[in-house]
């Protein structure tokens, strides 16, 4: 993703990345008009990032079950790329993760550097 906040929209809780959500959900639109879906389809397709957004930790679990039942039937129409429309904190969870993620790695690899420093004890 591009610098946090260089294109996004906060609406209440609720983070929306501009120029995918504009590609999104246009090309859903150009697909109806140019016939390719009927839009009961597309009415699916579009709704596919809000029924991801039910699977939020904060809400109440029949509503979070509800959720993921729906993300599944999702996933084949919006694969599992990031979503476009997302609740701030997913998007902070998000980026927790790939920070901690890459202090794992650089945290690794400084273990292995001092593990090839170590001196060579030598026997008697």
């Amino acid at each position: 993703m591009s610098n946090p906040g260089t294109y996004e929209i906060q609406v209440g809780p609720v983070l929306v990345d501009v120029p995918r959500s504009i590609g999104y959900f246009g090309g859903v639109g150009a697909a109806v008009v140019l016939g390719l879906v009927d839009p009961p389809l597309a009415t699916f397709i579009a709704a596919a990032p809000f029924l991801v957004m039910l699977t939020h930790r904060s809400l109440p679990a029949p509503v979070r079950f509800l959720g993921e039942t729906l993300e599944g039937a999702a996933k084949p129409v919006g694969g599992d790329d990031d979503g476009y429309v997302k609740l701030q904190d997913e998007q902070r969870d998000d980026e927790r993760a790939r920070a901690l993620a890459a202090e794992a790695r650089r945290g690794h690899a400084l273990q292995v550097g001092q593990d090839d420093e170590r001196p060579v004890s030598s026997s008697s």
